[in-house]
C-alpha cells in the first residue's frame, strides 16, 4: 500500500503552484533535436528567398509582356519615347542666360511660329565679334546676322534642350570657325511652349530659317541636323527646295534612314526580337504621324550634302548613316551637287555626340 501511495503521489509544486518538471532528456537526444532545428532554419530561409525571387521574376515577366499591349493601345506613349522632350538635361539651368553656359557672345530670343506656340532661340555670333557683342541687346544681334559671316541653323536631337553640354561645345567650335550659330528648342522642349509633333517641329525650323534669311542678306545659310534633328533637317530642306529657296548646304550628323529603321536598330530596344515587334511598337509611331523619312526626303533635295557619322555610335547605328549616303549619292536630285560621307573611326571614341572634338572638323567643313 505504501508503495502504491508513493507511486500515485503527485509531483511536488513549486512556490508558484506549478508543477516541477524534473524529467530530463538524454544528452544525445538534445543534441539531435538542436541539429535538426539548425538544419530547418537555413532550409526555411532558402525556401523563403526562392519564393520571393520567383515572385519577382513572375512580376517582371508580367510587366514585360504587358508593356507592348499598353503601347499599342496608347500610341502617345511611343511618341513620347521618340521625342523624350520631357527629359530636360542638364537640370537647373536658366535658358534665358546662355552666358551661364560660357556663351558670353550669345543672345536669347523668343519667336512665335504660330498662335499659342513660342520657341526659345539662342544666337551665338562668330568669336571675332565677341568683344563687340558684350552688353548688346537683341536688335544688335539681329543686325549682326547681316555681317559678312555665314550662318548655321542647328537642329538638335531628342531629349535635353538647346543648353545641352555637347551642343554648347559645338556652338563654341562653330563660333570659333567664324559662323553665326542659331539654335532653338522645338515646341514642347525646354522653355518653348506647345505640343511636340513632327509637323510642328518642321514648321518651327521653317519659321526660324525664314527669320534668319530676312536678316542675313546674301550670307550663306547652312542647316545642321543631329540625330533626330536630321529628320527635321531633311523635312525642312525638302520643303525649301520645293519652293525653290534651298539652303547653301545640309549637314547631317549621326543620321538614320527613317524612324522605323532607327527604332528597329536601336541598341536600347529590348523588344526588337519580341513577336509582333512591328505591330506593337513601330505601327503606333506611324499612327502618331511620326516618319522622319530621311531616305525619301534626300530624293527631293538639291543642295550640297555632308554626312558625319562615328563608327562607334551606340544610338544611331553607323550602317544607317552609310545606307542614307548610298541613297543620296545615287539620287538624281544631287547630280549637280557634292555629296560627301565622312566616317570617324571607333578608336577616336566620338560615339553619338562628340564629333565636335575632331581636329579635322574645320577642314571638313571648309
Amino acid at each position: 500500500v505504501e508503495h502504491e501511495r508513493a507511486a500515485a503521489a503527485p509531483a511536488p509544486l513549486d512556490k508558484g503552484c506549478s508543477l516541477r518538471h524534473s524529467l530530463r532528456l538524454p544528452a544525445a537526444s538534445t543534441a539531435a533535436a538542436a541539429a535538426d532545428t539548425g538544419m530547418k532554419r537555413p532550409l526555411g530561409r532558402r525556401y523563403g528567398l526562392w519564393f520571393r525571387l520567383r515572385k519577382l521574376i513572375i512580376w517582371l515577366l508580367g510587366v514585360y509582356i504587358a508593356i507592348p499591349f499598353l503601347v499599342k493601345l496608347c500610341p502617345a506613349i511611343q511618341a513620347k519615347l521618340v521625342f523624350l522632350n520631357f527629359v530636360r538635361v542638364p537640370y537647373f539651368i536658366d535658358l534665358k542666360r546662355p552666358q551661364d553656359q560660357g556663351l558670353n557672345h550669345t543672345c536669347n530670343y523668343y519667336l512665335q511660329p504660330e498662335e499659342d506656340v513660342t520657341i526659345g532661340v539662342w544666337h551665338t555670333v562668330p568669336a571675332a565679334l565677341w568683344k563687340n557683342a558684350r552688353g548688346k541687346d537683341q536688335l544688335w544681334f539681329e543686325d549682326a546676322l547681316g555681317s559678312s559671316h555665314p550662318v548655321i541653323l542647328y537642329l538638335h536631337g531628342n531629349a535635353g534642350t538647346r543648353g545641352g553640354d555637347h551642343r554648347v561645345e559645338l556652338y563654341k567650335v562653330l563660333s570659333s570657325l567664324g559662323y553665326h550659330v542659331v539654335t532653338f528648342d522645338y515646341r514642347g522642349w525646354g522653355d518653348s511652349i506647345g505640343s511636340p509633333s513632327e509637323r510642328g517641329m518642321t514648321y518651327d525650323a521653317l519659321h526660324v530659317f525664314d527669320w534668319i534669311k530676312a536678316r542675313s542678306g546674301d550670307n550663306p545659310v547652312y542647316i545642321w541636323g543631329h540625330s533626330l534633328g536630321t529628320g527635321v533637317a531633311t523635312n525642312l530642306v525638302r520643303r525649301l527646295c520645293e519652293r525653290e529657296t534651298p539652303p547653301d548646304a545640309l549637314i547631317l550628323e549621326s543620321p538614320f534612314t527613317n524612324i522605323r529603321e532607327e527604332a528597329r536598330s536601336h541598341p536600347f530596344s529590348i523588344y526588337r526580337y519580341f513577336p509582333g515587334f512591328d505591330w506593337f511598337f513601330l505601327d503606333p509611331i506611324t499612327t502618331s504621324g511620326i516618319k522622319f523619312a530621311n531616305d525619301e526626303n534626300v530624293k527631293y533635295i538639291s543642295c550640297s550634302l555632308l554626312i558625319l557619322h562615328a563608327e562607334d555610335d551606340p544610338v544611331v547605328p553607323f550602317h544607317l548613316g552609310k545606307k542614307l549616303y548610298n541613297i543620296a549619292a545615287t539620287s538624281r536630285s544631287f547630280r549637280d551637287y557634292k555629296v560627301q560621307f565622312v566616317p570617324f573611326h571607333t578608336d577616336l571614341g566620338y560615339r553619338h555626340k562628340y564629333i565636335y572634338r575632331s581636329p579635322e572638323l574645320p577642314r571638313i567643313l571648309r
